[in-house]
Parts: structure tokens; C-alpha cells; sequence
């Protein structure tokens, strides 16, 4: 049997205080799971999870325990079915402890987009595509051409 292998199933996000890095998703709106552990927090997507794990002991766990794990060359996205979606949980980031990196305006690519870090400077990108329309679940399935 073979594994559909184009898929994430966890992403997890190394981060410096794991209490304030909870309280930030717990504040934007997000309930952890109740699988959550000592250690680690999870969240519970569509069809995956976030995990929110500290960076040194995500270094020991992934066998670099002298590793300085960094942010920000990876952008997490949200997209949302409308544009007053996307500034509401813009807003919704902000309000929880986000900084600002780039406020939601027109895009050149034909959409609506918005920038902010959380407090480890994990960036997210929070969009309206109009050319991928999302699930009523909210997920999303790139069209066909």
C-alpha cells in the first residue's frame, strides 16, 4: 500500500517561553487539545495539528541538542473566505500579542493579504485568494487550471 506522501501532518513551532507562546494562541482564538502534555502544547487543524514545543528541547529532540533554532524563513498561512474575514483575524492576532509586519491590503498577485509575527517571530500570512476558494470547512483544494 502507498502513502499519499504530499502532506503535513504536524507542524510544530520551537518557541523561547512555551507559557506565553500558548497564552498568544489560546488569545488569537485557538483551544489546545487535551492531548497536550507537559512540555508540549497541541492544536487541533483540519486534517493536522500544530504543536507548540520549546526550542531547546525541540534541538534535543530532533539530536542537535547544541543547536540555536531560529524563526522566520518559514511564513504559516490562514486563508479566509472574504476580506473582512481576514482583518477580523488579523485583528484577532494583534489583540493576542502579534506584531505588525505588514497590515491586510491588496496583494499584486489579485488578493488581500496581511503579515504578522507571534511572539517567537513565527510570521503568518493571513489572505483572501479569490482565485482558491475555500471548503465550508475551510480548507483548502488548489483548482484545477
Amino acid at each position: 500500500m502507498s502513502l499519499p506522501r504530499q502532506r503535513i501532518t504536524l507542524v510544530t513551532l520551537g518557541v523561547a517561553d512555551l507559557d506565553r507562546a500558548r497564552r498568544f494562541y489560546d488569545g488569537w482564538g485557538w483551544s489546545a487539545h487535551s492531548a497536550s502534555q507537559p512540555g508540549v502544547f497541541f492544536y487541533q487543524m483540519n486534517g493536522a495539528v500544530l504543536a507548540l514545543f520549546g526550542r531547546a528541547d525541540l534541538a534535543a529532540d530532533q539530536g542537535r541538542s547544541s543547536a540555536t533554532l531560529g524563526t522566520g524563513a518559514v511564513t504559516l498561512a490562514q486563508n479566509c473566505a472574504d476580506d473582512g474575514e481576514t482583518d477580523a483575524v488579523f485583528r484577532a492576532a494583534v489583540a493576542a500579542g502579534a506584531t505588525i509586519l505588514k497590515r491586510p491590503e491588496t496583494a499584486f498577485w489579485g488578493g488581500y493579504s496581511g503579515y504578522f509575527a507571534d511572539p517567537d517571530g513565527h510570521v503568518w500570512e493571513i489572505a483572501t485568494n479569490p482565485f482558491w476558494p475555500l471548503a465550508a470547512d475551510g480548507s483548502l483544494t488548489l483548482p484545477d487550471p
